[in-house]
């Protein structure tokens, strides 16, 4: 097929060679040239690319101590990805924050310390003396209770050994907490964002991407 379009382009260069035939020849040439050039995009558009597994599951639980989901945890260059599944949350927006003791004791996590803040700095995304290395962005829980999200953590790592610098992980760990309201990136300590309604423990990953 690919020599015999050859051959008949070739001839198509001889005079004698029949009109209608070299126009078919040649409208044959550019469908055979250009057609797998414009199909590349819808290709590409129909990649699926899966966010890495993390490490192993690490329970999210509410404050009367049931697990509502899991949270997962990724090493990458510019920090650590916390990938959250969970359902039974209240509907809305809420702050997300890791605090610098690794216990989730109910009902209030107040076992969690404050926020991780080894440079105390003060809280807030959007104040001018933070943010607290803890602070992460809002993160939205839909209608049906269920929330499924992802959240960064730059300069934090989760791979490296207590004392190095960016270490999320000290001799007491770490947790991630959910907190009932939507956090305003810029009250100290916490951003107003109310009660702790659900937090997971931190465990180390070797997981990096």
């Amino acid at each position: 097929p690919v020599q015999d379009l050859s051959a008949a382009v070739a001839a198509c260069r001889d005079p004698s060679f029949a009109r209608g035939t070299c126009e078919r020849t040649r409208r044959f040439e550019l469908m055979h040239k250009y057609i797998p050039i414009l199909a590349l995009p819808l290709t590409l558009a129909g990649c699926v690319y899966p966010d890495p597994p993390g490490g192993a599951p690490m329970a999210l639980l509410n404050s009367s101590g049931q697990q509502v989901g899991t949270v997962t945890a990724y090493q990458s260059g510019g920090g650590v990805t916390f990938k959250l599944e969970a359902s039974g949350l209240p509907h809305g927006v809420h702050g997300l924050h890791v605090h610098a003791v690794g216990r989730c004791d109910g009902p209030d996590f107040k076992s969690a310390g404050g926020h991780w803040n080894p440079q105390a700095k003060m809280h807030g995304l959007n104040n001018p003396k933070g943010p607290h290395a803890g602070d992460l962005s809002n993160v939205t829980v839909a209608a049906n209770g269920v929330m499924s999200t992802t959240a960064t953590l730059a300069n934090a790592d989760l791979t490296t050994p207590s004392g190095v610098p960016g270490a999320l992980l000290d001799s007491d760990g770490a947790a991630l907490v959910l907190h009932a309201q939507a956090d305003d990136y810029s009250t100290d300590p916490s951003g107003n964002s109310g009660d702790r309604i659900a937090c997971a423990v931190l465990v180390p990953t070797a997981v990096r991407y």
